[in-house]
């Protein structure tokens, strides 16, 4: 007998809601959930993979433990007993030998990251990292130092818009399902939509204006678009007044400081006509507040990045378009609703920490960085040099440092040092092939997970629950952390035996029962959209309470709120600025050895200008070699108009090194081994398209 299971999707980090049917204990289907709008029933390629990710052959199947040397593939199998234990035993010894803080987890965020976090402070360790500034931490930085929120406290009315501004933000690629079906709506009502990117992508192919910017000048480009409005008044003066702290003066000063960088300049800079950047302008002002200038998810591109998404969300403000129908809205919790937050185990008394992060984050290295996050583009610079102290031991939780922090070739050096690696993994990822224990989790079709919060105009919860029983030997991750830390005698920090148990203890103080996500797998608390009046009551979370051209935030630490523009001299002959993307068929480094998704996209290749491929003796097709100061790759080349001369790209998360992935096994190059580790200091992003290329063709 057919029976339906909501869940939410993890084949990505969007965690779409989903509804599953089952027959026999096995996964026959996958599709949106149909009561969720927005969703309607539509799930992306990815999501639809996760039929061939439950019954993988090729992922890890039971705990395993090294037996050979680090990266042979040399491994016994052992019992969830043995594993844990062997585990417990060796952390024991680290942390009686170097004291907890010389123990580092590193994850991608997902909804049990509260009860990671809570694994670390009962250990006494302050160095939890996630994945979100290697991705987005000085876009994170960026909206606090201008209204007081993280970049997921905002965000965009899609479904109203009348004109979309994206700087690189691949939205029909990088996929978001609700996203796209509002985006795609209010394009059915004469909604606009600008693509800035050196690439020619697919939201290229749908927008209205595409501009091919050189890389790395958009702040050239906002710039000069400040300038314009300024010049011509084209602001929202109504709502700068009420919400621009000291608007006068801060507009005043502002003005002053963009009067040199007019559209002409820009031209010269970027490569856009100075005539389209004064009409993008006044387009944008005509149907204020209803406009977006998109902050941007990946903002890890060059070590300026604060200061272009800082440009973007002022040049927002300026347009009136924070919360305003159509344009940005600061997301409404729990609390907007009259309810408590759920219960997080994070939130007990711990003993104090007392010693730094070992990344430096919201410290002496990152001042200003989200601490909560950490900057783990520092982790192999903390292992090698020991600094601020020894780190030996590293948990990972489907994360991939190896192909997800810049020059992985150090990173590799640097984890021969460890005493200890951990993987907890769903995938043969290159940390698990270079751990010392794997303890496989089940995937999130075969496990339930701690009740995700979705706040917004409409606050909801969504719960993911096992849709099946496991495949294989596999264990959830709440459930494995909770073992491991009844062996290091800090077990009474995880006071529950089951997902049931979270979920009862999460629920608990918001008044809703598990029985409400029976009927459609979710519970929205709120009957209409919650927006803030834009005429007194607006929350801004700054030190002003209200929107920080000048930053508090950043002042305070040292830091200019706004930097002259340097200009950015085009790349030495024969060398290119190399830049990394996403397709709509993967998951960052995840998903290239799915055996659906392999087969739309089996790996990755060079994009090249035409006129520098023939410059270089480049054919379509031929195998070339990128190289870069830190390390080199080979590939297949693309050929095409659709890149700027200056620019090269390939996706992200090819050039896998572990033979257990066979389908993807070697093909295609490993963007991370060329690109070199440079951070915006201030923000706190690596700079991911910052690093230069040469390319020539292979015989």
């Amino acid at each position: 007998m057919t029976q339906e299971v909501y869940s939410i999707c993890f084949m990505c980090t969007v965690r779409c809601p989903i509804r599953v049917l089952v027959d026999n204990d096995d996964v026959t289907w996958i599709e949106g959930n149909p009561h969720v709008p927005g969703i309607d029933g539509a799930l992306c390629a990815k999501g639809s993979a996760g039929l061939a990710l439950l019954h993988d052959t090729e992922r890890p199947q039971h705990p395993m433990i090294r037996t050979g040397d680090r990266g042979a593939g040399q491994w016994r199998q052992a019992s969830w007993d043995e594993a844990l234990d062997y585990v417990a035993d060796k952390l024991k010894a680290v942390v009686a030998q170097y004291g907890p803080q010389s123990v580092v987890f590193g994850e991608r965020t997902n909804l049990n990251t509260h009860i990671s976090k809570t694994f670390m402070k009962a250990l006494g360790s302050p160095n939890h990292f996630t994945h979100d500034a290697l991705c987005k931490g000085s876009v994170n930085t960026a909206c606090r130092s201008l209204t007081g929120y993280v970049d997921p406290q905002i965000g965009i009315d899609y479904g109203n818009t009348k004109h979309i501004i994206l700087y690189g933000r691949n939205i029909f690629e990088s996929l978001e399902i609700k996203a796209i079906n509002n985006l795609m709506k209010a394009r059915s009502k004469g909604a606009k939509i600008t693509y800035i990117d050196p690439r020619y992508t697919v939201t290229a192919s749908k927008a209205d204006r595409y501009w091919q910017i050189r890389p790395g000048t958009d702040l050239a480009l906002n710039y000069a678009l400040i300038n314009v409005i300024l010049n011509e008044e084209l602001l929202d003066m109504a709502f700068a007044v009420r919400w621009i702290k000291d608007h006068r003066q801060e507009l005043a000063a502002l003005k002053e400081f963009v009067k040199s960088y007019t559209p002409e300049w820009a031209e010269k800079e970027t490569g856009i006509p100075a005539k389209e950047i004064i009409e993008l302008a006044r387009e944008a002002s005509a149907v204020k507040p209803a406009v977006i200038f998109h902050f941007g998810y990946r903002g890890a591109h060059h070590p300026n990045e604060i200061y272009l998404r800082r440009s973007i969300l002022i040049l927002n403000a300026l347009m009136g378009s924070l919360e305003a129908p159509g344009g940005l809205f600061f997301k409404k919790g729990l609390k907007a609703v009259g309810r408590q937050d759920v219960g997080k185990y994070v939130d007990q008394d711990f003993p104090k920490i007392t010693v730094p992060r070992f990344d430096g984050s919201g410290g002496s290295r990152f001042p200003i960085a989200d601490a909560s996050h950490g900057n783990p583009q520092m982790l192999a610079h903390a292992i090698l040099h020991e600094d601020p102290y020894p780190i030996k031991a590293l948990f990972i939780n489907r994360f991939e440092p190896l192909q997800s922090i810049a020059d992985s070739n150090n990173t590799r050096r640097a984890l021969e040092k460890l005493d200890l690696i951990v993987a907890i993994d769903i995938n043969f990822s290159e940390i698990a092939w270079m751990s010392d224990v794997i303890l496989p989790e089940s995937t999130y079709l075969e496990r339930g997970d701690s009740i995700q919060v979705v706040s917004g105009l409409k606050p909801q919860l969504y719960r993911r629950q096992p849709a099946v029983s496991p495949r294989y030997d596999t264990k959830p991750g709440w459930w494995i952390l909770k073992e491991l830390a009844r062996r290091l005698d800090i077990g009474h920090y995880f006071p529950y035996e089951t997902i049931e148990d979270i979920w009862n203890f999460q629920l608990a103080p918001v008044g809703v029962k598990l029985s409400d996500f029976d009927k459609k797998g979710f519970v929205t608390l709120a009957e209409e959209p919650i927006w803030w009046d834009r005429e007194k009551g607006i929350k801004f979370n700054t030190p002003s309470g209200k929107f920080e051209i000048t930053s508090a935030l950043m002042e305070n630490a040292g830091f200019p709120s706004f930097i002259p523009y340097e200009p950015l001299p085009a790349p030495p002959p024969g060398q290119f600025r190399l830049l990394v993307g996403r397709t709509a068929t993967h998951t960052h480094v995840s998903t290239q050895n799915n055996l659906y998704l392999n087969e739309v996209c089996p790996e990755n290749e060079l994009w090249i200008n035409t006129a520098q491929a023939q410059k270089l003796g480049i054919k379509p097709g031929d195998l070339v070699e990128v190289k870069s100061a830190v390390g080199s790759g080979r590939l297949r080349a693309k050929v095409t108009d659709f890149i700027h001369p200056e620019a090269v790209f390939m996706l992200h998360g090819f050039g896998k090194t572990v033979p257990a992935q066979t389908r993807v096994y070697r093909k295609g190059a490993d963007d991370s081994a060329l690109q070199e580790n440079i951070s915006d200091m201030v923000g706190g992003s690596p700079a991911y398209d910052h690093t230069l290329v040469q390319v020539r063709p292979l015989a």
